[in-house]
C-alpha cells in the first residue's frame, strides 16, 4: 500500500553521504553497474583456428576401411582437441555410451573433468582406454542426464560473453534425445547467442536398427530448423563431415557469428570416397553432385544424405539394368538450400537484388529426381518449390520399428530396390518409357503396394 504512493512519507530516502547509501552503491558498482551489460571477447581475435590441415584426415578417403560417420567424428574431433592453442579450449560433454561413440579413446588422452582428481580405481583400470579423471580434464561426463549436460553445455556455449574466456563445446548423445528431449533449452542457447555444436549420434529411422521407436531418429534435423540460430547439416561422408566441422569453427570463432551447428552421425559401417575436387562450396550450401551418370538411353538424377546415400549409391546397378543411368548429388543440408531459397524469393518479391538459389541453380533444369534419406519425407520436401521436373521423395514417416536394416529400410521403402522403382516411375510417368517397366521392376524386386503401419493406416489409399 505504502508503494502506490512513492513519496518520502512512505519510503526511506537514504542520505547520499550516510553509509547504507554508499555501501549500497559501491556493492552495485562491483556488481557491475546499475543497467545490465554484456561485453563479449572478440575470439576472432583472441584465437587462432586451426587450418584445413586439422581436418584434412579423410580428404583421400578411408582406403577401403569400412568406418561410421560417428567414428569419422570422434577422429577429427581427437585432431582438433590436439591442436595448439585451440585444442585446450574445446570441451567435450557425454550423456551416456561413450564407447559407442568412440569416445573411449580419448579418456586417457583428454581426461574427464573432476575438481579434485580421480579418488577411486576404475573397473577398466588395467585397460589401455581405462576412465581416467583430473582437475583439468577436457571431458564432462554427466550421466544420463541430457537436461544437465545441455546445461553445461550452454555454459561453455557462453563463455566468450559471460567470462570473456571463449571455450568451444561438443555435445554428443542418442540423436533422439536432444531436439526432442531438450529442446526448449537449445531455443534458450539461441536466446543466449550460444556458439558450439550438438552432435546428434546414431542418428537415422533406419540405421539404428533393432532399438524401436523410443531411439530411432528421423526428425530431429526438421525440428532443428524451427530454431533460427541452428545450421543442421546430415553428412554421409568423412570429407563432409571434416568440412562441416571446419567451417562451423570458421563462423563461430574465426567470424564471431553466434551460430549452433546440429550434425547428424550414423552408426553404419561402409568405405569412405575421397572428396571429389571442388566441392567444399557445395557442401556448405547444402548440396553438391558427387557422382556423374555413365552413358545411357535415360538419366535420372538421384540425391542421397547420411547412412542412406548408400542404397542411392547402389541403385545404380540396378537402373543399368534397365538402361537407365543415374548421376548422384549429395544433399548435406536441405535445411540452408530452403532458407537460402525462401532469402532469395523474398528479395526478388519486394524488388532487391535476388540471386538464383543454389537449389535451383542444381536441380532447376527439369530433371527426374528422386531424395532419398533416412528423415521423414517432410524434410527433403522443403526444397521442391524450387526443383524442375518431377521431384520424388523418399524417407522414414511413421513410428521406428526393431528389426534389421535390410528389413527397416524395405519396410519404410528407402533401399535400393525402392529407389530405382522410384526413378523408372517418373521416367514412365514423363512418358519416357513404358509403364510396364517399372511394374516389371516392382515384380522382379518383390516391391508391394500393400504395408501394415500402426498409427498411419488411416492415410492408405
Amino acid at each position: 500500500e505504502q508503494l502506490k504512493i512513492p513519496d518520502a512519507n512512505n519510503l526511506i530516502m537514504l542520505p547520499h553521504d550516510s553509509p547504507e547509501y554508499k555501501y549500497l552503491t559501491s556493492r552495485r558498482t562491483e556488481l557491475g553497474g546499475y543497467l545490465p551489460k554484456r561485453e563479449p571477447a572478440k575470439t576472432s581475435a583472441l584465437i587462432e583456428i586451426p587450418d584445413h590441415g586439422t581436418y584434412a584426415m579423410f580428404d583421400s578417403g578411408s582406403n577401403g576401411r569400412e568406418i561410421s560417420t560417428t567414428m569419422t567424428f570422434a577422429q577429427i574431433l581427437r585432431k582438433m582437441m590436439q591442436a595448439p592453442e585451440f585444442g585446450q579450449r574445446v570441451t567435450l560433454m557425454v550423456t551416456d555410451e561413450s564407447r559407442t561413440f568412440g569416445i573411449d579413446a580419448f579418456f586417457p588422452i583428454f581426461k574427464i573433468h573432476a575438481p579434485f582428481g580421480q579418488n577411486y580405481t576404475p573397473v577398466d583400470a588395467d585397460q589401455m582406454m581405462k576412465y581416467a579423471e583430473a582437475p583439468n580434464g577436457q571431458i564432462l561426463q554427466e550421466g544420463i542426464s541430457e537436461g544437465g549436460a545441455i546445461m553445461t553445455w550452454i555454459a561453455s556455449a557462453t563463455s566468450y560473453a559471460s567470462q570473456q574466456t571463449p571455450t568451444l563445446p561438443f555435445l554428443i548423445y542418442y540423436s533422439m534425445f536432444g531436439f526432442q528431449r531438450v529442446g526448449d533449452s537449445i531455443w534458450q542457447a539461441a536466446d543466449m547467442r550460444a556458439r558450439g555444436f550438438l552432435i546428434g549420434a546414431t542418428y537415422g529411422r533406419t540405421t539404428l536398427n533393432g532399438e524401436g521407436l523410443q531411439h530411432q531418429d528421423g526428425h530431429s534435423l526438421l525440428m532443428a530448423l524451427t530454431c533460427p540460430a541452428v545450421k543442421g547439416w546430415d553428412p554421409a561422408f568423412g570429407y563432409e563431415m571434416a568440412a562441416i566441422l571446419e567451417n562451423g569453427v570458421k563462423e563461430m570463432w574465426g567470424e564471431d557469428k553466434d551460430v549452433i551447428y546440429y550434425v547428424t552421425a550414423y552408426n553404419e559401417n561402409y568405405p569412405m570416397p575421397s572428396k571429389p575436387e571442388g566441392c567444399d562450396e557445395g557442401i556448405i550450401k547444402g548440396l553438391y553432385k558427387f557422382q556423374d551418370a555413365k552413358p545411357a538411353e535415360h538419366t535420372v538424377r538421384i540425391i542421397g544424405s547420411g547412412a542412406i546415400m548408400k542404397q542411392a549409391l547402389d541403385a545404380i546397378d540396378l537402373l543399368a539394368e534397365f538402361g537407365v543411368g543415374a548421376e548422384i548429388w549429395s544433399a548435406t543440408s536441405y535445411g540452408e538450400l530452403h532458407r537460402e531459397a525462401v532469402a532469395s524469393d523474398r528479395a526478388a518479391r519486394l524488388g532487391g537484388e535476388a540471386p538464383v538459389p543454389w537449389v535451383t541453380e542444381c536441380l532447376g533444369d527439369g530433371s527426374i529426381t528422386v531424395a532419398v534419406s533416412d528423415n521423414m519425407t517432410a524434410y527433403p520436401k522443403l526444397i521442391d518449390p524450387w526443383v524442375g521436373g518431377d521431384y520424388i521423395v523418399l524417407g522414414a514417416d511413421g513410428f521406428g520399428r526393431s528389426d534389421s536394416r535390410e528389413a527397416l529400410r524395405r519396410f519404410f521403402e528407402v533401399d535400393k530396390e525402392h529407389v530405382t522403382v522410384a526413378a523408372l516411375d517418373g521416367l514412365a510417368r514423363a512418358g519416357k518409357i513404358p509403364a510396364s517397366v517399372p511394374q516389371q521392376a516392382r515384380e522382379k524386386f518383390g516391391i508391394l503396394a500393400e504395408r501394415k503401419d500402426i498409427c498411419m493406416e488411416t492415410y492408405a489409399p
